[in-house]
């Protein structure tokens, strides 16, 4: 009976050499690349953070009036923007800042908070609430965010319409811009632009629209889950948007660093 032929290779000992290194640079590649985020694990996890930010009376109509966005950033110490918190408060009637958050059975959960801190000149404000600690959100870095970055937010848009559900927008960092925009002469200045350009920084522009509601909410890296911003619109729009007579639909955020010199102002690491 014949004798089956050996298999032979027809490659060369130098193209199996080439092939081998080509196989080897790729599935390193494969390593290097970093893993897609899951953004509905990171959404849910981040939703654990996020809280209501409003006023509260006990003897006014509507007891609950939330106003915008927070999210916590270290034991019982939430992270919003300056305007969502009143200027003044009606003591005679003992009117408190609260911080609400969703509770079992399609109740709401109220806690008493303070203002701790505020930084008018970024729009931020840091409370204090009562109660249990809820979990804290890792922050990341002004230096490390990129234009063309993924990122989302998660906070509670047009909240006392919609109710206390938050939602969560994803976002590209469309452009790193000046607080405040050039224009064309000095007739078209404002005071508010004028006190911007006297003191510029620089914000996050999002391609995503924030609602009423969403100011406060933590815009955060859809890769680590870190904040990178606060979303802020009212704020910024009045300064950079002031020429433009219909709503652009851009929004925008400022950067985390200015919520890391807050706390730090207020003995928080």
């Amino acid at each position: 009976m014949p004798q089956p032929s050996p298999i032979h290779s027809t490659a060369s000992p130098r193209s199996q050499g080439r092939a081998a290194l080509r196989l080897a640079g790729a599935l390193l590649l494969l390593a290097a690349l970093p893993v897609a985020a899951d953004l509905p694990a990171t959404a849910a996890k981040m939703k654990q953070s996020v809280v209501a930010i409003g006023t509260y009376m006990a003897i006014r109509a509507t007891q609950q009036q939330p106003r915008g966005t927070g999210f916590v950033v270290a034991p019982n110490h939430v992270i919003t923007n300056a305007h969502v918190v009143p200027a003044k408060l009606d003591a005679d009637r003992r009117e408190t800042i609260a911080v609400y958050r969703p509770a079992a059975g399609n109740r709401t959960e109220m806690r008493p908070a303070k203002l701790i801190a505020r930084d008018a000149e970024h729009d931020l404000a840091l409370l204090r609430f009562e109660g249990a600690a809820l979990p804290a959100v890792a922050l990341g870095r002004t230096a490390d965010i990129r234009e063309g970055q993924w990122a989302a937010f998660t906070g509670y848009p047009l909240v006392n319409a919609l109710g206390l559900y938050s939602a969560t927008h994803r976002a590209t960092v469309a452009a790193i811009a000046p607080v405040a925009s050039p224009v064309g002469s000095g007739r078209e200045l404002t005071p508010e632009m004028i006190k911007r350009l006297s003191a510029p920084f620089s914000v996050l522009q999002l391609d995503a629209v924030a609602y009423p509601g969403n100011s406060g909410s933590p815009l955060f890296d859809v890769e680590t889950g870190r904040v990178i911003g606060v979303i802020n619109s009212v704020y910024v729009k009045r300064t950079r948007e002031s020429a433009i007579k219909e709503p652009s639909g851009i929004s925008y955020a400022i950067p985390v660093d200015h919520v890391r010199n807050l706390m730090t102002k207020a003995g928080l690491r």
